[in-house]
């Protein structure tokens, strides 16, 4: 469904826009993304409204046929400067694709009287997906800014843009999010 509103208490939850992530070769250039994601940032700031800055920091546990034995430079979890981080914006650390599990997201959402979040980062089909699932299934309308997101996968990208998202709520543009946001709130 095209975006039609944002409620009064709404938040934009940034996932995994880190040095370690940000370094990986991704459809969309990463530095587009990230300018959208600030630009989104700013906007809810302005507004008042929450920032979460979610980076991930570890694995979940469990076998899978992929390899996840690598070892990470030491800067590898930091969030990419462009974000300009403020002192009021909620960081989450993951250990899961998701952003929700084992984490206090939704604590802090629900203590900041949330109703809907706007979602980006990387990557679409991982970590943007998994917190979008859970978002919707913890009763939140959700967002997706399809343009401040990217994969390192195109097919899986365009799958979830295409038919995942539809079914979780509703997505747009940094753009057009930041015009409802401003047009809402003048």
């Amino acid at each position: 469904m095209p975006l039609t509103t944002l409620d009064p208490h709404t938040a934009l939850i940034i996932i995994d826009l880190q040095k370690g992530i940000l370094s990986y070769p991704t459809v969309h250039p990463a530095a587009d993304v990230l300018r959208r994601a600030r630009a989104l940032a700013e906007a809810f700031r302005r507004h008042g409204l929450p920032v979460v800055l979610v980076n991930v920091n570890a694995g979940a546990p469990g076998r899978t046929e992929q390899s996840r034995s690598r070892q990470f430079p030491a800067d590898w979890a930091e969030l990419a400067t462009e974000l300009d981080a403020q002192p009021t914006d909620h960081r989450v650390t993951k250990r899961t694709w998701g952003a929700f599990t084992h984490t206090d997201l939704d604590a802090y959402l629900q203590k900041e009287g949330v109703t809907q979040v706007v979602i980006a980062g990387i990557s679409t089909s991982a970590g943007v997906e998994s917190t979008a699932r859970h978002a919707h299934e913890n009763g939140y309308n959700v967002t997706l800014a399809v343009d401040a997101m990217t994969d390192t996968n195109a097919d899986a990208h365009i799958n979830s843009i295409s038919r995942i998202f539809p079914r979780l709520g509703e997505t747009g543009t940094s753009g057009e999010i930041i015009a409802l946001l401003d047009g809402s709130r003048s």
